[in-house]
């Protein structure tokens, strides 16, 4: 998995596209991540304990990996990720600065 958590992506395709932001879990075995603020949905909730009054709130699902791009923190642009191994050590790289993440 290219993407981690704490990472700073940029949604490409979508009813997101354009928006930003980070990284807040990465689900391996689906392929998928989780962005706090972007591809919101709204799911009735019940009247419990927590929620005396129930209704509707809004949750965000996990949205494909495919879907983003990592924003290098030197160039500030959307790149893909490649990987360089140094001394034993695998460490993942910008496509276009070339500089290590």
């Amino acid at each position: 998995m290219k993407i981690k958590k704490g990472d700073k992506v940029k949604i490409i395709t979508g009813k997101n596209n354009g928006k930003e932001g980070v990284v807040e879990k990465v689900y391996n075995k689906q392929n998928t991540l989780l962005i706090p603020g972007i591809n919101l949905y709204k799911k009735h909730i019940r009247k419990n304990e927590k929620m005396p009054q129930g209704g509707v709130v809004e949750i965000p699902r996990p949205l494909a990996i495919s879907k983003v791009m990592l924003i290098c923190p030197k160039c500030k642009k959307p790149t893909r990720i490649g990987y360089v191994v140094e001394k034993s050590k695998k460490s993942r790289v910008c496509k276009q600065c070339k500089s290590i993440l």
